[in-house]
């Protein structure tokens, strides 16, 4: 009876040490390979806030309805023919509210080369806008309403401010998430990569609003 209590233990022991060498020498899983976003056009999802995400493939701009301050109706597809940037932000976000001079700035340096088109989320409109905008004294940006949010839910927008860039064939080329400083020296020169020489956007700018 000893000698098989023995034996068992003996035996006992000698599975476990298997045991324990499978789970040892056991190899590890593969790692995932990381998906990269550079030739798809589309935003890598950990994109640095306030960093400009070029497409490398434009992506076509989806409609989009807003309206000014005095209840003007107007298109995306109403500044077919010009570099546009559509800034969406709202009064209630504070990395919108610091960067709304830098994109007046932007504008007045800009000129013609590009509209800034600042589209406000809030849903109290002009009310809870135009009071905010008569304290930050803007001089050039164009500011533009969408109570209803319809750009947020087209562009699939994460978060305030956030900000396209739309050639003038109305395709969407880079995307900005967070605020910026639109008006310093490295934004313009990127800016005027695209937008292209001066004279070429101004000429472009006259036979759209021939048509």
């Amino acid at each position: 009876m000893v000698k098989g209590l023995l034996r068992g233990a003996v035996i006992g022991l000698v599975l476990c040490a298997s045991a324990l060498l499978v789970l040892v020498y056991r190899p590890r899983e593969a790692a995932k390979p990381v998906i990269s976003t550079e030739r798809t056009g589309e935003t890598p999802q950990d994109a640095t806030l306030g960093q400009f995400s070029p497409l490398a493939q434009p992506l076509p701009a989806p409609a989009l309805d807003f309206t000014r301050p005095n209840g003007t109706a107007q298109t995306l597809a109403d500044f077919r023919g010009q570099w546009v940037l559509v800034n969406l932000w709202a009064t209630w976000c504070a990395p919108c509210v610091r960067e709304m001079p830098a994109l007046d700035r932007l504008q007045a340096r800009l000129g013609q080369r590009l509209k800034v088109l600042a589209i406000s989320e809030d849903r109290g409109a002009a009310h809870v806008v135009e009071p905010f905008l008569e304290k930050l004294a803007l001089a050039q940006l164009a500011i533009y309403l969408d109570a209803k949010g319809a750009a947020q839910s087209a562009l699939e927008v994460r978060g305030l401010p956030t900000s396209y860039l739309i050639d003038p064939d109305g395709r969407i080329r880079g995307k900005l998430e967070g605020a910026a400083a639109w008006d310093s020296p490295d934004m313009v020169a990127l800016l005027e990569r695209y937008l292209g020489p001066a004279d070429a956007a101004g000429a472009a700018v006259k036979g759209a609003a021939a048509r």
